[in-house]
């Protein structure tokens, strides 16, 4: 499966905002603060003018998609499930997107990113309900009991996580520092999203 593997300080200097996908490092060493973060990457990265409105929708979705660190066919795959679900397609969107294991992770606090939390499941350093599941795009269920094991729990970087991000987690979801194991208690509400996504202008894309 393709990935992207070039520097991510372009994508946030492509989309013009911070998309935190270096971690707490984008919060003191942020390419944006600097002179050349003002402008986009490449030779036209200078050009300005009026977006038009489907430029407007074309970088929410591809915001949206680098942010949960996706590749074109799996935005597009939720995007289809979302339209199949009832209710609001947009808010249906960013809760399966929520819902994945390695956002999950990422906030409950495990991981200092989502590249690091996609990166700590693929390595079968998570358990869901004390079984190994090593799949990022795995759905969490109301209930799930998210934790690491044993030999995991003692690591350094992991309780250095902890500590920062115990204000941080999300109402839907519960977090025992003691035990280092995460509870989905109930389904993400409408619109929630760990970075501010117009899911509505998403919508619009798709539509055309």
């Amino acid at each position: 499966m393709s990935r992207y593997l070039g520097s991510v300080c372009k994508l946030c200097r492509r989309e013009k905002e911070r998309l935190f996908l270096k971690g707490e490092r984008c919060s003191s060493k942020c390419t944006l603060d600097r002179k050349r973060g003002k402008n986009g990457p490449g030779q036209h990265g200078t050009t300005k003018g009026r977006m038009s409105d489907y430029a407007k929708h074309l970088r929410e979705k591809q915001k949206a998609r680098r942010i949960y660190g996706l590749t074109e066919e799996q935005f597009s795959h939720y995007y289809k499930m979302a339209e199949k679900m009832k209710g609001s397609a947009g808010d249906n969107l960013l809760k399966l997107l929520e819902s994945r294991l390695d956002n999950v992770v990422y906030r409950l606090g495990l991981a200092s990113s989502k590249r690091m939390a996609r990166q700590i499941v693929n390595h079968g350093n998570v358990l869901v309900n004390e079984k190994k599941i090593d799949l990022p795009r795995y759905q969490v269920k109301v209930g799930d009991v998210i934790t690491v094991p044993e030999k995991y729990k003692s690591n350094a970087i992991i309780k250095k996580l902890i500590e920062k991000t115990m204000g941080y987690i999300p109402a839907w979801l519960s977090f025992d520092k003691n035990k280092i194991a995460g509870t989905v208690l109930g389904e993400p509400p409408a619109g929630e999203s760990s970075h501010p996504i117009n899911s509505q202008l998403i919508v619009e894309y798709y539509s055309k």
